[in-house]
This record gives structure tokens, sequence and C-alpha cells, in this order.
């Protein structure tokens, strides 16, 4: 009888388990989400966190709160969701540049589809690639023409090592056969300041934020890398069609939580997010920015991890680009 006791009892734990995880997928959230943005406030990731959680606000009817924590290439906040509890109330704004540095910097104290839990995507956007106006060349061709003349003479800007301006740059050198230096800055806002003054000639940028310093005339647009031109600057030749035939790279964003979130939390994060990102007037605001919304399952988003990891793995040996930690 104590034996049939016993297993009933373990039975019972059993199913109130997983009563309990549904019940807190249905209760979540029942106090303050925080999202951590491990980038420097004003480039993308920050901007979308905010749109993002600003609606999960409204949705959800608890505060989702932005933290920006920059450094080291994302690894300083990575680290921070990484040791978290995986209970949603702390969650990762993420994007390529966390699977470029799977392969970037090997060493780093975590492993992305080890210690981390798709969520869902965000949104996509072409980059651009611009010029200081005092740099002589109106063209690609043209700036390729001027890099090859003066090897090692001419700097590209980004906000840090694996991030999708440091990779594109990278790329761009690996392709169009020129030898640029890479000065790498704290975050994309510094990149640009340094652009725009003309401490440094060049840089790979998100449309969504660069198009404003380009219509102001702050910055000359040579090409934009998409596989099409941009509908923001449809004047501008892409990357491929200008020179540098086959080229391509993008900065996409997603949502990840820790390891062990139970899934029904992040299958109730990605029905919002998913909602949020189809709407109308969503598609439309981040069109006019050069944004494009992206809605995946959780194991769709997390299959699209894994192999944008294997594609930038092979990008990074081609290019010969190291950071070691």
């Amino acid at each position: 009888m104590r034996h049939l006791r016993n297993a009933f009892a373990a039975a019972l734990a059993v199913v109130l388990a997983f009563v309990s995880v549904g019940a807190r997928g249905d209760d979540y959230p029942s106090h303050t989400v925080k999202v951590i943005v491990p980038f420097a406030a004003g480039g993308p990731a920050d901007i979308y966190a905010r749109y993002l959680a600003q609606r999960l606000q409204q949705s959800m009817g608890q505060s989702f709160i932005i933290e920006d924590r920059p450094g080291g290439g994302s690894v300083v906040g990575t680290e921070v969701v990484a040791q978290s509890a995986p209970d949603g109330y702390t969650l990762l704004l993420m994007s390529n540049t966390h699977t470029v540095n799977e392969s970037l910097m090997p060493h780093k104290p975590f492993e992305l589809m080890r210690d981390f839990t798709p969520v869902a995507p965000i949104n996509y956007s072409d980059l651009v690639l611009v010029v200081n106006p005092a740099v002589k060349a109106d063209t690609l061709k043209a700036l390729i023409a001027l890099a090859k003349s003066e090897p090692g003479k001419l700097n590209y800007a980004s906000s840090g090592p694996g991030t999708p301006y440091h990779m594109a740059g990278e790329l761009f050198k690996a392709m169009a056969g020129v030898d640029i230096v890479h000065v790498p800055y704290k975050g994309s806002g510094g990149a640009r300041t340094g652009v725009i003054s003309g401490q440094v000639e060049m840089m790979f940028d998100a449309v969504t934020v660069m198009n404003e310093h380009i219509k102001a005339g702050q910055v000359r647009a040579l090409a934009t890398t998409g596989k099409v031109r941009s509908t923001v600057l449809p004047t501008v030749p892409t990357v491929s069609e200008a020179g540098v035939p086959g080229y391509e790279a993008v900065i996409w964003l997603g949502l990840m939580a820790p390891k062990g979130t139970p899934r029904a939390i992040v299958d109730r994060l990605n029905t919002q997010i998913t909602k949020i990102v189809s709407q109308p007037a969503t598609r439309s605001e981040w069109e006019k920015q050069g944004a494009t919304p992206m809605t995946m399952s959780p194991d769709a988003f997390g299959k699209y991890l894994s192999d944008d990891i294997v594609k930038w793995a092979k990008i990074v040996k081609i290019s010969g680009a190291r950071v070691d930690r």
C-alpha cells in the first residue's frame, strides 16, 4: 500500500509540475520584465527593443523595461542574461552579432544555442556603405580604386567586433580585394559620429539609422548591402551591382531567453511578438525606415540561428577576422 501511495504521489507531482508550467505561461507576466540590449543606446537594437517593449507592455499588461548593457562586442550584456533565472523575466535582445561571435569569439563565457532559448525574430534591414564627403570617391568602383591605390590608409568604423557593421566591412575587404583598416567603437553612435566628423573615412551602417544623415548631406551613400535596392534609398545601387558581384549583408534582430525558460512562456512571448510585428501599422512604419518584419515559431527561429552560425563561420574563415577572449 505504501508503495502505491508513493507511486501515486510521484505521478501527482509530475502532473502538478506540468500544470504549474502551464499556469506560469497563462499568468505570465505577473511583474516587470527586463529586456537587456547588449549594445549602445541609439542603434537599431535599442530603437526596436523600445518599440517592441512598449507594445508588449500594452498587450500583456506588465512593464517591459529596456536596459542597455553594451561592451565586449555584445558579450557583457549577453552574459548577464545567460546567468539570469530562466523564468521569462530577463530577456535578451540579440542580433546576428551573436551568431557571428560563435566563431569570431570562441572563448566567450557562453554558447548561444547551449545557454539560450530562441523566442522570436523581430526584423531585418539592409546596411548602407557611406563615406565622409571629403573622401574622393563618388561611386563604389571609385572607392575600391582609391583603396587599392593606397592600401592600409583608409579606415572603416564599426560598433565593435562581431557586429554586422564589422563583418560587412570584413566581407567587403575579402570580396573586393582591398586593404582597409577596421576601427572599432564602443557603439554605433560613436562610429557614426566618427564618420560624420571625418575621423574615419567610411562605415557600413543600418539604413534605418543612417538614412537621416544621408539626407542631411553629412555622409555620401555609395551602396546598400541587400540583394535588391533599398526602398528607402532607391537611387543607391547595391554593392553587388556597383562592383562586388554576389555581395550581401544585413542586420537582423531577435529575442532569446535563458535556457530552461518554460516553453509555455516562450510560446506566449512568441505569439505576442508575432502579433505586434504582423500588424499593418507596424509593417508600414518599419518599411518607411527600411526594416522588414520577421515572423517564425520558436523552433523555426532556432533553425534560422543554427544556419546563420554556420553561414558566418564560413565568412569569418574567409575574411580571416578573429577576436580572442
